[in-house]
């Protein structure tokens, strides 16, 4: 396992769409296995391949959140929402938006269908922080951030405010 740089935005690299999963062989399972080393380094409680650079539809999630909770890694391979339900405020944050924690609307349920690491289709109904993961993680998948789920000025500061700490970055090295 490896952990693997992660985009932070401005990069356009987290705009492309992911492609569909079709080979769930030992080069997606040691993809999966470098996201979860990855996640859990950042720490984050979710990641989506086009975070890293991997164009493809797939995100990993887990919200055991406690040092005495078990994990409860979830793989989604070529998800699909096909419910939500109601709408709750939540603050996220995401690991492309370093130190950014922002109020985002967002379906307090979801149903959800996708395939597991090894292909197996599955369909999973949500709610809480993994409901809000999943939309969060899907929305990835898309080219969407969370960034656009904010009011013209709070996506301006938070735009204005990482592209200029990406140029001290740059300028630094």
């Amino acid at each position: 396992m490896a952990i693997r740089p992660i985009l932070h935005y401005p990069d356009k690299r987290l705009r492309n769409p992911g492609k569909p999963v079709s080979d769930f062989g030992p080069e997606f399972q040691q993809l999966v296995d470098d996201m979860a080393e990855t996640m859990y380094a950042a720490p984050g409680v979710g990641l989506a391949a086009p975070q890293i650079g991997a164009s493809l539809q797939l995100f990993i999630i887990d919200v055991a959140t406690d040092d005495d909770q078990a994990s409860d890694l979830r793989i989604f391979a070529n998800p699909e929402i096909v419910e939500l339900h109601g709408e709750v405020l939540y603050e996220e944050g995401c690991l492309s938006f370093p130190g950014v924690r922002e109020d985002v609307v967002r379906a307090e349920r979801v149903r959800v269908r996708a395939q597991d690491r090894h292909g197996n289709s599955f369909e999973l109904e949500a709610d809480e922080l993994l409901a809000i993961a999943i939309q969060h993680e899907n929305d990835h998948l898309v080219g969407k951030l969370m960034i656009d789920h904010l009011s013209l000025l709070k996506r301006r500061l938070v735009h204005r405010t990482l592209t200029r700490r990406a140029a001290e970055g740059a300028a630094a090295e």
